[in-house]
């Protein structure tokens, strides 16, 4: 199982030097990945939650290539309709040929209907544009010359170059814990990216739910990519209160071995916990991903102790 890293692009610690810094401590750790979110209109209700300054996903994770050496990178999660297949398309295939093949695309449908409004996006078709936009990306990822028509997008003949250096193209994970979220997952997508999970339910309700819907669909399951909310305390947490990858080390090591025994492909770290001014100081971030990295997994050889 490979560990990740959510990169806080955000608040009133964001900037160009604490990103740079987060960069080099994670990869320094021996982490594998390094992602970051997604807004582009900072209306009332995403600035509530994540206020500017906003560092734009796509061109942060353009610098990103160029900074990081070895770690992937990618997005938790690029909102679909926000932009045109076409330049989500070619943007992010940049990346991928200017990182070596090192991006992920990690995709949701949005919750910030505000956003939409200032964007003129209609916030309750989200979910169809965000299927037909994938169709449109994976074509324009996979043909030298691609068309299209859609209900959303159409286009003729449009020249690709450059594509992709992955192949067939870059791993999608997609966001969401709806049932069309979990059918998106397996249908476009080749992982499901949940965030702030519980293992209970996890374990019990999610999988076996995915499962279904694989089976449905008759495809196979795609791989599990969790993002956890990463918070070390020094006492242990009460097991009913808390989510995973919360509480003493000592639980943060035994939520990893269960995700790895559950099957997961990479877990990805969230330190962040809804306290903006806590963006103020990194440090702290810095200091639980050196101890998890530390004490709780063995980076290295890419598996827990």
């Amino acid at each position: 199982m490979k560990a990740g890293v959510n990169l806080i692009n955000f608040g009133p610690g964001a900037n160009a030097d604490s990103m740079r810094r987060w960069v080099e401590i994670s990869e320094g750790l021996g982490y594998h990945l390094m992602m970051t979110s997604d807004h582009i209109a900072i209306t009332p209700d995403v600035n509530g939650r994540y206020p500017a300054p906003f560092y734009e996903p796509i061109s942060t994770l353009g610098w990103l290539a160029g900074i990081t050496r070895t770690m992937e990178i990618g997005s938790t999660v690029i909102i679909v309709p926000y932009r045109s297949p076409l330049e989500t398309a070619r943007a992010c295939a940049n990346i991928d040929r200017l990182s070596g093949g090192r991006f992920i695309l990690g995709v949701g449908v949005g919750w910030a209907q505000d956003e939409f409004d200032a964007l003129n996006v209609p916030f309750e078709r989200r979910g169809a544009m965000t299927d037909e936009y994938l169709d449109a990306i994976k074509l324009l990822w996979t043909e030298d010359v691609a068309s299209f028509e859609g209900e959303y997008v159409s286009f003729t003949d449009v020249h690709t170059a450059p594509r992709p250096a992955q192949n067939p193209h870059p791993p999608i994970w997609v966001g969401g814990p709806s049932d069309a979220a979990m059918r998106r997952a397996v249908v476009y997508g080749d992982a499901w990216h949940p965030i702030r999970i519980t293992l209970d339910g996890f374990r019990n309700t999610d999988i076996p739910r995915l499962r279904e819907i694989a089976a449905r669909e008759g495809k196979p399951m795609p791989d599990l990519c969790p993002r956890i909310r990463l918070r070390i305390t020094d006492s242990p947490m009460d097991e009913g209160q808390r989510l995973a990858g919360e509480g003493s080390i000592e639980q943060i090591r035994g939520d990893l071995f269960e995700l790895e025994e559950l099957g997961c492909a990479y877990v990805l770290f969230d330190t962040f916990y809804d306290d903006i001014e806590a963006t103020r100081h990194p440090e702290n971030s810095w200091r639980m991903l050196a101890t998890v990295a530390e004490k709780a997994l063995d980076l290295a050889n890419e598996s827990v102790r």
